[in-house]
């Protein structure tokens, strides 16, 4: 299988990498599409190229890079694994990727897990309530909405501080680069009006958590993930990456792997 990456900066070149190098069982590195890469020694090209050379895509470049070139890719016939799924919370795009086609969508399950059980979990029956509480360093929470002085604030806090809690569309929105695993799980549990969700800032946190509780017929659940945060980009989790490369030997040499 021949992946193209777009998007090479502390997510895509750990991916980028790992197929140059020969990491990823039954999949090799088609290009790379980014203006400022993160590493060097990459095989750069543009978007039309990538699309004629690639069997499968991988977005690693943001909600907008997803919004304006994930129908194109689709259109081309690649496959795309999504790792912006908080883009998908935009009324609309994501109907609009799945008529695109030819090419499939693909979702990476990014930083959190139990992402399967819930989905299994809806189709008994939808959910009566679902919470994701997302903490992470207060320095990383910093939003261009804010105020000189709320981001300010926000820097200097010494203790835990709820910056938002809503709806998860509306929290995704709010927080584009720390909640796409809101719209994960709303998206798991096919339905975005009952999911709330919370972001958390504390100076304190020695890692980025996500905790998630949900209710249905199915039963009670409550996980709870520690991530570190990537080192290059503190916004995002260090284990990202490597969920997309699992994606990836899933998909190019499937054995016996949990779907």
């Amino acid at each position: 299988m021949r992946v193209g990456v777009l998007g090479a900066g502390s997510i895509g070149a750990i991916v980028a990498e790992a197929l140059r190098d020969g990491r990823v069982p039954g999949a090799e590195l088609a290009g790379v599409v980014d203006p400022a890469p993160a590493v060097a020694g990459l095989p750069m090209c543009a978007l039309p190229e990538l699309l004629s050379t690639s069997d499968l895509v991988v977005e690693c470049a943001g909600q907008r890079a997803l919004a304006e070139a994930g129908a194109q890719v689709l259109s081309a016939g690649c496959d795309l694994l999504v790792v912006s799924v908080g883009a998908l919370a935009a009324d609309g795009l994501l109907e609009k990727l799945l008529a695109a086609g030819p090419g499939a969508v693909h979702l990476s399950t990014g930083a959190i897990g139990g992402l399967d059980l819930l989905r299994s979990a809806a189709l008994l029956g939808p959910f009566e309530r679902v919470v994701i509480e997302t903490t992470k360093k207060a320095s990383s929470l910093v939003q261009p909405w804010m105020s000189e002085a709320e981001a300010d604030a926000l820097r200097r806090t010494s203790s835990p501080v709820e910056l938002r809690r809503g709806p998860a569309r509306e929290i995704t929105a709010a927080f584009p680069k720390s909640a796409n695993v809101a719209a994960s799980v709303a998206l798991a549990v096919r339905n975005w009006d009952v999911v709330e969700a919370a972001v958390i800032a504390d100076p304190a946190a020695p890692a980025t958590s996500h905790v998630i509780t949900a209710a249905g017929p199915a039963g009670q659940y409550r996980f709870e993930i520690r991530n570190r945060p990537s080192p290059r980009t503190p916004t995002s989790s260090r284990v990202v990456p490597y969920a997309v490369l699992s994606a990836l030997e899933a998909l190019a040499s499937p054995r016996a792997v949990f779907r």
